[in-house]
């Protein structure tokens, strides 16, 4: 798949939409049950919490929105490669490491999924951005899989792919960001051939810091890609970064 990516940072936003009620209800069920409810539930929790007197005057509420607090609550954002994802929660949402996985009752922060986009990497060794997630299964032998749809390709570019090969789309930098980057860091750079195109994950090895001008970041970055261990003197535009929390 040659696909050249338009990439935007993105909004990260945390769930503030809650009120104290809704969120002690919330934490409650999930106690009590140890697991996240299923689709129906969360919908009838969804129409139950709009319809109280305790929203008037708020936005109403969309069923992800719930849907995302039970996952984040329940922890399959984690780290830990060993947590059991349950039976009835889709499993996509695993592959983004979050850092921010604490009671969202004490007031700390949690990032708003709804707003997060993802890449996936695919059978070729490249990155692509993930349009949509279409359905997911469970393979005994190796765990959860997705069934994605890259942005710009077709249905018949459908892919299955590992949870563990997911993760939120990594970002552009602006011109004055360039120090960001920093030697031994992991980026996504833009490789391009004479028959393909394609992102693939690479290492910083050497940076040459320049003065910029009228052009903007005139740095040069020595890379190796991880895919093939083969090196290449890069400028910014050709990569991309990890987002950062």
């Amino acid at each position: 798949m040659d696909h050249h990516r338009l990439r935007s940072a993105g909004d990260k936003k945390v769930f503030s939409g809650f009120t104290t009620a809704e969120m002690e209800k919330m934490d409650r069920m999930l106690k009590e049950s140890g697991k996240v409810p299923n689709l129906e539930v969360i919908k009838r929790l969804t129409t139950r919490f709009n319809g109280s007197a305790g929203r008037a005057g708020k936005p109403l509420l969309k069923w992800t929105e719930v849907r995302n607090w039970f996952l984040y609550k329940h922890g399959i954002m984690s780290n830990d490669t060993s947590h059991t994802v349950p039976n009835n929660s889709p499993p996509v949402q695993e592959a983004c490491v979050m850092n921010e996985t604490s009671d969202i009752s004490k007031g700390e922060k949690f990032i708003d999924l709804s707003k997060l986009e993802f890449e996936a990497k695919s059978s070729d060794g490249a990155w692509y951005d993930v349009e949509i997630f279409i359905t997911y299964r469970f393979i005994s032998s190796s765990g959860y899989e997705v069934l994605v749809r890259y942005d710009g390709f077709g249905p018949e570019e459908d892919e299955w792919v590992h949870v563990k090969n997911v993760r939120e789309r990594s970002v552009p930098l602006e011109h004055s960001e360039c120090d960001k980057i920093t030697v031994g860091d992991t980026v996504l750079c833009f490789q391009e051939k004479t028959d393909m195109a394609r992102h693939y994950d690479a290492q910083i090895l050497d940076i040459q810091r320049k003065l910029h001008d009228i052009r903007g970041c005139r740095c040069i970055f020595l890379i190796r890609y991880e895919h093939d261990n083969s090196e290449e003197s890069v400028r910014l535009k050709r990569l991309c970064c990890r987002p950062e929390y």
